[in-house]
């Protein structure tokens, strides 16, 4: 499946973005803020495609003007998600290259995202996280309308061994609804 918003694509990430993905991947401070190591080489980012991004409902977020991949954006439906949902609900997650921060791409394919989901798959509920000091994407959320929900410690994340405390927000249809008048 593949999405359209003002400025973005949202499509299926391919192998061949490998080197896109590892343009902006490999900076120290896209990944461990988000909880995953920084990607160390084209072939590291090209194995993370085919075995983490090409998840379902996992999308290179691609710029209409260069149609270049600069970061992604990922919708885990149900048991899909780490928090324990049930599938009536889903999870947002998301990351950007350091060049396009600051620009409301995120929050431009997080609403479309939250969209889909509240439109075509119906669900009752999204979910957002951020880490501790993750202040960009705490930002993305309450731009989006999630709203806190509660914090979890000891929370382990994709870089071995650390431990981190997850700040838990959420949206449910009716409030999607109300702002979407």
């Amino acid at each position: 499946m593949t999405f359209e918003t003002e400025r973005l694509i949202l499509r299926p990430w391919e192998e061949t973005d490998a080197e896109e993905c590892y343009r902006y991947a490999q900076d120290p401070q896209v990944g461990p803020i988000a909880g995953w190591a920084a990607h160390t080489s084209v072939e590291n980012s090209r194995e993370i495609i085919k075995t983490v991004l090409s998840a379902p409902e996992t999308y290179a977020v691609v710029l209409k003007t260069t149609g270049l991949p600069v970061g992604s954006i990922g919708l885990m439906l149900g048991k899909a998600s780490n928090i324990g949902l049930p599938d009536s609900e889903g999870e947002i997650g998301y990351w950007i290259g350091v060049p396009y921060w600051g620009q409301g791409l995120i929050p431009e394919a997080v609403r479309e995202l939250m969209r889909y989901g509240f439109e075509e798959l119906k669900l009752e509920k999204m979910w957002c996280g951020y880490f501790d000091g993750n202040e960009k994407s705490k930002r993305v959320q309450e731009k989006c309308g999630f709203r806190y929900h509660h914090t979890k410690e000891n929370v382990p994340c994709a870089i071995e061994g650390l431990l981190r405390t997850e700040h838990i927000t959420c949206i449910t249809r009716e409030e999607w609804l109300k702002s979407n008048k």
